[in-house]
């Protein structure tokens, strides 16, 4: 009953609607200001966010469309980490103020905060492990969405990045997911610019110099052909006589291809090769298929065209095989 009148109580609504009227006259405005100050932050994160970007995009112009589209990757992963990240610091900042605005006091949450903090940290290191090694994997641009990368000795497209994981897909279409912290190997096949690696074997019989040259014209036609000629980068540079033996004479090359293309122009190179060869009346020593090393596999392409020649470069190499030639290449990181 004394509760009841205490609600009734006329002096009671009195103190109610002072303190209130306080609150409003002091504590609102302040809060409004708060507001006013995370929403000016968070847009001066996103202007901040969106010159970085622009800045990136300049530097770009210079380059080609693919060049254009790997910063753009880059930017977009690594500026939502930054924007993500901002906007949960400018939170938990104006949400601590704003409790010391209302009475609250924050010195019990932010010991406990600070308990947890350390708890989460002591049973969490692989996870703050991972975060940093992703951080760090962005920063550095080691790879971006769509590269085609070896990570500890499993080779696919990259997928996805982020602070925790990064996750490939290989050419059956499997996804393996590997903790960034856990990255111990990491080789990319298509930044910035790739290679086609050849050894052709001819016979001792042979004039070498003669083999060179046919291989130095077809790799010129190859060029000139408008359906390769944006793939290649520079001419098929000769390397010369990696190793001869009894049988053959072995000529490494080299032919210099945009990010991820080596696999296609290395399979239309040797097809033409092997056509010249045999023009040419140049002999080639047959497959040794017990000692000969098996052909390196292409990793797949981000693009349904590098998939398809995915599927056919095993059975153009077989193809090599059946009419004598012997070609060994392999993609290499710039």
């Amino acid at each position: 009953m004394a509760q009841l009148d205490s609600w009734l109580d006329v002096t009671s609504w009195r103190d109610v609607l002072r303190r209130a009227v306080a609150w409003v006259l002091h504590a609102l405005p302040t809060a409004l200001l708060l507001l006013f100050v995370a929403l000016v932050l968070l847009k001066g994160l996103h202007v901040l966010c969106r010159r970085v970007e622009v800045s990136l995009m300049r530097r770009s112009r210079s380059g080609d469309v693919k060049s254009v589209r790997e910063i753009e990757r880059r930017s977009e992963a690594l500026l939502g980490i930054i924007r993500t990240t901002g906007r949960v610091v400018i939170g938990v900042v104006v949400a601590m103020i704003l409790l010391v605005q209302l009475g609250v006091d924050i010195a019990p949450l932010l010991v406990a905060g600070g308990i947890a903090g350390l708890a989460i940290a002591l049973g969490a290191q692989e996870l703050v492990r991972d975060v940093i090694s992703g951080f760090f994997l962005l920063l550095e641009n080691h790879l971006r969405p769509g590269d085609v990368v070896s990570v500890n000795g499993t080779s696919g497209v990259v997928e996805h990045i982020g602070l925790r994981t990064v996750s490939l897909r290989d050419d059956a279409g499997v996804v393996h997911v590997f903790q960034n912290g856990k990255i111990d190997a990491l080789s990319n096949m298509t930044k910035e610019w790739s290679a086609l690696v050849l050894d052709v074997a001819v016979a001792t019989t042979e004039d070498v110099d003669r083999a060179m040259r046919v291989m130095r014209e077809v790799a010129r036609e190859l060029q000139e052909d408008r359906r390769y000629r944006a793939s290649i980068l520079e001419p098929l540079e000769l390397v010369g006589v990696e190793s001869f033996d009894e049988r053959a004479v072995v000529v490494r090359a080299r032919i210099k291809t945009q990010p991820a293309e080596q696999w296609q122009v290395g399979r239309e190179y040797r097809r033409r090769l092997a056509k010249a060869f045999s023009a040419h009346g140049i002999e080639m020593p047959p497959v040794d298929r017990t000692g000969h090393a098996a052909q390196a596999k292409p990793p797949p392409r981000a693009d349904a065209r590098a998939a398809n020649g995915a599927a056919n470069g095993a059975a153009n190499g077989a193809a090599s095989g059946e009419s004598g030639a012997r070609f060994a290449g392999a993609g290499a990181e710039g």
